[in-house]
């Protein structure tokens, strides 16, 4: 089962100067857009808070809250703040109060979740 979904996203027209400016970042926006989806155990779910030392508190879609941890492999390549939308796993001990941050979704990929339907509790929850 193929865990990304694929859509081509179409940004509006930029002006002259502002495309000079871009370069080739605008061609590059412009075309399919993969898009992690949770497997297994992973869950969805929102920071709400930095606590230090690499944990966050964050609201995870199953209706629990868990202070989560950057795993020692992505410490230093996921930088998340509050509010940032990102992929949890559950500890097999203590799952439902821990877990690992694992993905942090882009602006564009939380569009299409949202389009999809996986995220649509958003505003439920929140």
């Amino acid at each position: 089962m193929d865990d990304w979904g694929e859509e081509t996203i179409e940004e509006p027209a930029v002006e002259n100067n502002q495309n000079k400016k871009q370069g080739n970042q605008q061609q590059q926006s412009l075309g399919p857009i993969r898009v992690r989806t949770p497997r297994g155990r992973e869950v969805i779910g929102v920071v709400e808070q930095r606590v230090g030392a690499n944990r966050m508190i964050v609201k995870c879609f199953d209706g629990k809250e868990r202070n989560c941890r950057i795993p020692g492999s992505l410490r230093r390549k996921l930088w998340i703040r509050p509010d940032d939308i990102v992929i949890v796993e559950p500890w097999e001990f203590d799952g439902d109060k821990r877990g690992d941050i694992l993905f942090k979704y882009t602006p564009a990929a939380i569009e299409w979740l949202k389009k999809k339907g996986y995220i649509k509790e958003m505003e439920k929850v929140f």
